[in-house]
């Protein structure tokens, strides 16, 4: 019988999209090797919306992750979610006309996602969803509406945990369209974490202090913050509810933090500066006496998976960090009132503390004092989802 070739496009638009896309490209890539007597061959093009267009933290994270080039790059930049969403349908529609893939993956729950998922179906083209079901309950945020919509038209829903087919049942989704097969953020983290080893940034920040025979270098206890949300940063009543606890903390322990540059701009705008210490790695002011707010430059994704694999606590108010401080079994306190991953509570270390300064402070100090809290990698996070979803789709396909 002849072999059959199939034309898959994968889609990225944001650097949480190039965590999730690095391990399928991988085991589409080892599919074709392993499965030479199939009937099947996939072909893929990996297109780059251009929606997060900081070409050098592209780039970074590109040559982390060993991504190959984009087969295409849209560049639609900045934008209001409607002018983003719209120029993404535009370019990603005549791209489709042109190529007529038999299959569109689109990952995690950006403008890009939506926007993609949509011209498809419109022109009849299957969509997969990777990370699919996920919900926090919260419409105020501009991803949820994208989760929603985008697991409304898709053909195929690649969902992480139980918990996430259950919202799907709820919402009418048939069966048939749905498969539990893990995470495959966790697919990336696990394959990098010894690449991450080998990243030198504590020494760049002066997080290390070699013992007196000058091996084995011992860490400085610190907490690594991200903070980005609009809900968080664009209120100064809120950032400043959350930097009054932040400021209390790193009386005891330094806070490293990776600034957004739309977070550094509100700091600049609400006039907060004080509260900060510049650093980076060519001018480092940490000492294992130093406390403070530390703001560095934003980080490249090995370099801040070493950081976040030794740090005391993680603050966040990202999504896939949530997943990955449970499986790296590192407290998480998550700066928002609801999360979209209710697994990392009920199974990992994750802790809600939302904007509440108390409770950020009586939380982080637990952990400080050894009191914190203790969890387990759920079922299915093995590090092989990718694999699920290639063999998933090229059977059924």
């Amino acid at each position: 019988m002849r072999k059959c070739t199939r034309k898959w496009i994968l889609v990225v638009g944001a650097r949480p999209n190039f965590m999730k896309i690095a391990p399928l490209i991988r085991a589409i890539d080892e599919y074709n090797r392993s499965c030479q007597s199939s009937l099947v061959t996939i072909q893929y093009q990996l297109i780059h919306t251009g929606q997060h267009y900081d070409l050098n933290m592209s780039d970074s994270f590109f040559r982390d992750l060993s991504l190959p080039e984009p087969n295409a790059h849209l560049g639609v930049g900045s934008g209001t979610h409607a002018e983003q969403t719209g120029r993404v349908m535009i370019e990603f529609e005549r791209l489709l006309q042109e190529e007529k893939p038999d299959l569109v993956l689109v990952v995690g729950d950006v403008n890009s996602t939506l926007a993609c998922a949509l011209a498809s179906v419109k022109l009849h083209v299957p969509v997969a969803h990777v990370e699919a079901g996920l919900r926090s309950f919260d419409r105020s945020m501009p991803e949820e509406i994208n989760r929603l919509l985008t697991d409304a038209i898709s053909n195929y829903l690649f969902t992480p945990s139980p918990d996430a087919d259950e919202n799907l049942k709820k919402e009418g989704i048939l069966q048939n369209k749905i498969f539990l097969v893990g995470d495959v953020m966790v697919d990336s983290l696990l394959f990098n974490l010894e690449k991450a080893k080998k990243s030198n940034i504590l020494e760049q920040l002066n997080l290390t202090q070699k013992t007196s025979t000058g091996h084995c270098p011992l860490l400085t206890a610190y907490c690594l913050l991200t903070l980005h949300r609009p809900s968080n940063v664009d209120n100064k009543g809120a950032f400043l509810k959350i930097i009054t606890a932040l400021t209390e903390i790193s009386k005891r322990i330094p806070i490293i933090f990776p600034a957004h540059p739309r977070t550094r701009k509100q700091i600049e705008i609400f006039a907060l500066q004080r509260y900060f210490i510049n650093s980076s790695p060519h001018a480092p002011c940490l000492t294992p006496q130093t406390c403070g707010i530390h703001i560095v430059d934003p980080l490249g994704y090995l370099d801040f998976l070493k950081l976040m694999m030794h740090s005391t606590i993680v603050m966040t108010d990202s999504g896939g960090i949530q997943e990955e401080t449970t499986v790296l079994g590192i407290p998480c306190l998550t700066l928002r009132d609801t999360t979209e991953r209710p697994i990392t509570i009920t199974h990992g270390t994750n802790v809600l503390v939302w904007n509440d300064t108390q409770k950020i402070i009586d939380e982080s100090f637990k952990i400080i004092d050894g009191r914190g809290k203790n969890g387990k990698c759920p079922e299915m996070w093995d590090g092989k989802a990718a694999e699920r979803i290639v063999d998933i789709l090229a059977n059924t396909l």
